[in-house]
Order: structure tokens, then sequence, then C-alpha cells
């Protein structure tokens, strides 16, 4: 996928996003989080029994947006939990937020989401 080098660079340097996602009875779940974008793809940390996890293993479609309502970043895409987050995520995860998600007790479960569509 080519994005315009802008899209990208918000995608590397802005602080959230809001992630929506659907509960199982089809109202929608949405949350401000911290993100990173590695490879094309987005990850995000949360606890392993949060809502989104738990919405993620019945309906792995979603939706999520930049903060900045002025110039909108929307990306619709499939998530998916991952056990073994690749190097790279950990390092970005550091970088960006001096965060070690290797080692949070709490946060404990990483996302992955595949872009499927991106409208900027």
């Amino acid at each position: 996928m080519t994005l315009d080098p802008q899209v990208d660079h918000r995608l590397r340097t802005e602080q959230n996003l809001w992630l929506a996602t659907v509960r199982p009875n089809g109202t929608p779940h949405l949350v401000a989080i911290w993100f990173v974008w590695v490879a094309e793809k987005i990850y995000l940390c949360t606890g392993g029994d949060s809502v989104k996890v738990r919405n993620l293993t019945q309906n792995p479609q979603v939706s999520l947006a930049l903060e900045d309502g002025t110039r909108p970043i929307v990306i619709e895409g499939l998530a998916r939990p991952i056990d073994h987050p690749p190097a790279a995520v950990v390092d970005e995860f550091q970088r960006k937020y001096a965060w070690n998600i290797a080692g949070d007790d709490t946060y404990t479960q990483v996302i992955e989401i595949e872009p499927k569509r991106i409208r900027a």
C-alpha cells in the first residue's frame, strides 16, 4: 500500500488514535489509545480481558481515526491479537512513548491491525 508521505508521517508521530470495535450485541465501543505504525500495520497494547479484546474475538473488523478532526485520517481494517510482537514493534513503543511493552504486566495483549482502507 503506497501512502501519501504526510499520512505516513502522521501515523508514525501522532500520539493517540480512536479505535472503534463492535460489541457482541451490535453496539459500538469507542476508545482513545496509544499506537505505533510499523511495516504498514498498526499495533496497540491493552489488557487481555479488555472490552476491545472481547469484541475483537467476536468481530475483527475495526475502524480507527487519528485525533485531529481538521485533517482526518480514517482507517478500516482487520484486527487480531498476537502473542509475540515483532521486535520492531517493541522498539517503536519504547521510542515513541518510553514504554517497554515487553515488561508491562498490565497491558499484556498486543493487537495487530491490518489496514484494508485508508481515507485521508
